[in-house]
C-alpha cells in the first residue's frame, strides 16, 4: 500500500460529482489502483504529524481496511490522503472526491440522509476542556463565560440542550478546525472548549504545557463515531464492514486502540490516557451502524 497526499482543487470538487452518481467504488478503485481516504488534522482518532503524514487510531484502522480492499480486488492500492474539515467532509464523500472518510464523524440521522455509515468503531462522549487555573469544574461555572467549539460540529447545541445547563448564559466563539478552537482556549479568548473528549485529549497532549489543561464536567452525550462512504454502494459498504469485523474478531483493532489511545503517541510522546470504554467494547461486540439518536438517554 502506497501513500500520497492529495491537494484538493476547485476543479476536482466540481468534476467529481458526476462520478458519485453512477460509479461503484470497488470498480473505480480497481480500475485506478488508488483510493481517496478522508483524514483529519487535529482529532485524536486522525491527525497529522506534518509533511503529509497522517496517523491515529481511525487512520491506521482505515489503512488496514484499504489493505483488505486491495486483497478483495486482487491488487494493492495507493492511498491518497485527503484532508477534510467538519464543514466539507460530508459533501466530499457525497460527490466522490473522498471514497471513504475515517476521521471523527458522529453517525447521526441528519448525516445519514447524505452518506452511509459503516459499523460504529468508537463511542465518544462530549465534555469540556478548561485551563486548570480557571476554577471551572462544572456546567454552572460557565455562566458569564466564553465557550469555544468548531464550525460544523454540534457540541455547543448539545451543551445548550443539557438540563444542567438551563439558565446558564455564555458566549460562543468558533474555530475553523479543532486546533483553532483549542487555540482560542489556550490564548485566553475562550474559557472552555466543548468537544468530543478524545479531541480534547489529543489537543491537550499536543499543547506546549499539557498540565495546564484539564477535561472536566459531566458527559454531555454519548455518540457513535464511524467511517463514511457514499450512499447506495452496498458492495463497497459490505467490504468495509467485513474488514472492520475481521479486525475486531482477530483482536487487531483492540491492539490498535491501545497503541493510539493508551500508549504514548507522537509527536510529544504523551499518552491520551483513554482506556477502552465499556460503550466501545459493546459496540465492537454487537457491530452495527445505529445513529446517535438511538443512544439518547430517555
Amino acid at each position: 500500500m502506497k501513500f500520497k497526499l492529495v491537494a484538493l482543487s476547485v476543479a476536482l470538487l466540481a468534476t467529481s460529482g458526476a462520478f458519485a452518481q453512477n460509479t461503484d467504488t470497488l470498480a473505480k478503485i480497481k480500475a485506478s489502483g488508488t483510493i481517496n481516504l478522508g483524514v483529519r488534522d487535529s482529532s485524536a482518532l486522525s491527525y497529522t504529524l506534518g509533511n503529509g503524514k497522517y496517523v491515529g487510531f481511525h487512520t491506521e484502522m482505515a489503512e488496514r481496511i484499504i489493505d483488505d480492499l486491495g486483497k478483495n480486488i486482487g491488487k494493492p492500492l495507493t492511498v491518497n490522503h485527503v484532508l477534510v474539515t467538519s464543514q466539507n467532509r460530508v459533501p466530499l464523500v457525497q460527490n466522490g472526491t473522498v471514497d471513504i472518510e475515517c476521521g471523527s464523524t458522529t453517525n447521526n440521522a441528519a448525516r445519514a440522509k447524505d452518506v452511509t455509515f459503516a459499523y460504529n468503531t468508537y463511542m465518544e462522549v462530549v465534555r469540556m476542556a478548561v485551563k486548570t487555573s480557571s476554577g471551572i469544574k462544572d456546567l454552572k461555572d460557565l455562566n458569564g463565560k466564553t465557550v469555544s467549539t468548531t464550525t460544523g460540529t454540534t457540541s455547543v447545541q448539545i451543551l445548550r440542550r443539557n438540563e444542567r445547563a438551563q439558565g446558564i448564559d455564555f458566549k460562543e466563539v468558533t474555530g475553523k478546525d479543532h486546533a483553532d478552537s483549542f487555540l482560542l482556549l489556550e490564548a485566553g479568548r475562550a474559557d472552555a472548549f466543548v468537544m468530543d473528549a478524545s479531541i480534547l485529549a489529543a489537543n491537550i497532549a499536543k499543547s506546549k504545557n499539557p498540565k495546564d489543561f484539564a477535561i472536566v464536567g459531566p458527559e454531555l452525550s454519548i455518540e457513535p463515531i464511524a467511517c463514511m462512504v457514499r450512499k447506495d454502494d452496498p458492495k463497497f459498504l459490505k467490504a468495509v464492514n467485513d474488514s472492520i469485523a475481521r479486525q475486531v474478531k482477530d483482536g487487531s483493532l483492540a491492539k490498535l486502540y491501545d497503541k493510539w489511545m493508551v500508549q504514548p503517541v507522537p509527536p510529544n510522546n504523551v499518552s491520551l490516557n483513554m482506556p477502552l470504554s465499556d460503550a466501545t467494547k459493546t459496540a465492537w461486540a454487537n457491530l452495527n451502524n445505529k445513529p446517535a439518536e438511538d443512544f439518547v438517554k430517555k
